[in-house]
C-alpha cells in the first residue's frame, strides 16, 4: 500500500511539474505560422501593377520574357503589357466576328497571346507604349472593355451584310483613343526601332517555349487545346502525368529558369493578404453551405485560427491526379489568374512552397510576392510555360520536342 501511495504521489508530482512547464503557444495567425527560407531563386524584374484591368496574362507573360532576358545576360527590360493587350484585342475581335460571336470576348487571355503578338507585331518597351491615354494614373479598363464588347456584338448582330470595310478601322480607333496609337518607330537607349526590329534585337527564340499541363481527359505525352474560355486562340499544351508535371516546375526553378503559372485563385486558401496560397485537406469537396465557406467572412484572426486548427488536425490536401481532374471538370478549378514562379522555398517544417511574382503592385506582406504550397500548385494549376531546356531529359525524351 505504501508503494502504491508513493507511486501515486510521484505521478501527481510529475503532472504538476508538466503543468508548470511553459507550453509552446500555438500561432494565432497564419503570419505567425509560416517562416520561409529560399532554396532556389531566379532573378526577376520589379513587380508591376495591372490595377483595374483583367490583363494578368499579359503581365505574367511579359514578366516571364523579362526573366529570360535577365537569364541570358541581356540586361533588365520593362516590356509594354498594353502593347500585348492592344494587339491581342485586334486579333480577338477578328476571330470573334469570323465565328459569328460564338467565342469568348473579354479582357481575359492566355500566355500564348504574348508570344503570338511578339511574333506577329513585334515588341515595344513600356516607355514607348504605356497604354494610358484616358486620363488615369493606372490601368483601368472597365469602360474600354465594355465599349469593345458592345462594338463587336453590334458588328455580329447588326443587319449589315456583307460587313463593311470600315468596322475594323472603327474598332482600332477605339483602342487608339484609350491606349494610344501604335508607334511605328520609337527611340530606346539612343537607338531608333520599329516594334519588329526591337523584338529582333532582344534575341529571343520563341520556339524554345512550350506550354505544359496535366489532365486525364486527353492522352499523356500529347498536345491538346485546354478547354478554358480565355484560350480563345486555341493554342495547345503538352500533357504530362502530375508527378512529371511537378518535376518540370522543380527542375526549371532549380536550373535557373522562371515558370509562367496559370492558376485558380478563387479558393478559400488563397490568402494574398497573408502572402499565402494553401489548400487544407477537405477543400476538394464542394464548400457551398459548409463551415469553410463561412470562414472567408470571419474577422481575419478568427479565420486564421480556423484554418490553423484544420491544418493542425488534417494538414494540407494530398492531391491526386483524379482530384485535380474532378475539380477541373466541375468548374471548381478555373482559369483565374496568370503569375510567375521565381523560386522554391521551404517553411520551418520543411514543406515546399513556390515563390510567386504577382502583378498587383508592391503592397502586401512580401512586397508583391506570395508563397504557394506544393499541394495548392498540384491542385489548382491550369498550365505553365517553360523553356524546353528546363524540362528534365527523361521527361523531354517522351515528347517530340
Amino acid at each position: 500500500m505504501k508503494k502504491l501511495l508513493f507511486a501515486a504521489a510521484a505521478l501527481s508530482l510529475s503532472f504538476a511539474a508538466l503543468a508548470s512547464e511553459p507550453q509552446a503557444e500555438k500561432p494565432k495567425s497564419l503570419d505567425e505560422r509560416y517562416e520561409f527560407t529560399i532554396v532556389n531563386e531566379v532573378a526577376a524584374t520589379p513587380v508591376p501593377n495591372q490595377n483595374r484591368s483583367g490583363t494578368c496574362w499579359s503581365f505574367a507573360g511579359n514578366a516571364f520574357l523579362e526573366c529570360e532576358l535577365l537569364r541570358l545576360g541581356k540586361g533588365e527590360y520593362d516590356l509594354s503589357e498594353m502593347w500585348i493587350v492592344r494587339n491581342t484585342y485586334i486579333d480577338k475581335a477578328e476571330k470573334y466576328v469570323r465565328l459569328h460571336g460564338k467565342m469568348e470576348f473579354s479582357a481575359g487571355g492566355a500566355f500564348f497571346d504574348v508570344f503570338n503578338v511578339y511574333e506577329k507585331y513585334g515588341m515595344v518597351p513600356e516607355e514607348a507604349y504605356p497604354g494610358l491615354n484616358y486620363g488615369a494614373a493606372g490601368h483601368d479598363h472597365g469602360e474600354l472593355d465594355t465599349v469593345l464588347e458592345a462594338y463587336v456584338s453590334a458588328i455580329v448582330n447588326g443587319r449589315s451584310r456583307p460587313l463593311s470595310t470600315a468596322w475594323m478601322r472603327g474598332y482600332v480607333a477605339i483602342l487608339d483613343a484609350y491606349l494610344g496609337p501604335a508607334p511605328e518607330t520609337f527611340t530606346y537607349n539612343g537607338k531608333q526601332y520599329t516594334p519588329k526590329t526591337f523584338a529582333e534585337s532582344l534575341g529571343l527564340d520563341l520556339d524554345n517555349y512550350v506550354s505544359v499541363t496535366s489532365f486525364t481527359h486527353h492522352p499523356f505525352y500529347k498536345q491538346f487545346v485546354i478547354e478554358i474560355p480565355d484560350n480563345w486562340a486555341w493554342e495547345s499544351s503538352w500533357n504530362l502525368p502530375l508527378d512529371e508535371f511537378m518535376a518540370v516546375i522543380d527542375h526549371s526553378l532549380e536550373s535557373g529558369y522562371s515558370v509562367c503559372w496559370g492558376s485558380d485563385v478563387s479558393e478559400p486558401g488563397f490568402l494574398y493578404s497573408n502572402g499565402l496560397a494553401i489548400v487544407p485537406a477537405g477543400e476538394e469537396a464542394s464548400l457551398a453551405g459548409t463551415e469553410m465557406s463561412r470562414w472567408v467572412r470571419l474577422p481575419a484572426q478568427q479565420r486564421d485560427e480556423k484554418i490553423i486548427e484544420r491544418l493542425d488536425a488534417v494538414g494540407e490536401m494530398k492531391v491526386t491526379q483524379q482530384a485535380r481532374q474532378t475539380a477541373f471538370d466541375n468548374y471548381e478549378t478555373t482559369d483565374d489568374h496568370g503569375m510567375l514562379f521565381t523560386g522554391i522555398a521551404r517553411d520551418q517544417r520543411g514543406d515546399i512552397f513556390y515563390k510567386v511574382k504577382n502583378s498587383w503592385g508592391t503592397d502586401g506582406k512580401y512586397g508583391g510576392y506570395f508563397y504557394a504550397s506544393r499541394p495548392f500548385v498540384e491542385y489548382k494549376t491550369i498550365n505553365i510555360i517553360v523553356h524546353k531546356d528546363a524540362i528534365p531529359q527523361d521527361i523531354r525524351a517522351k515528347l517530340p520536342l
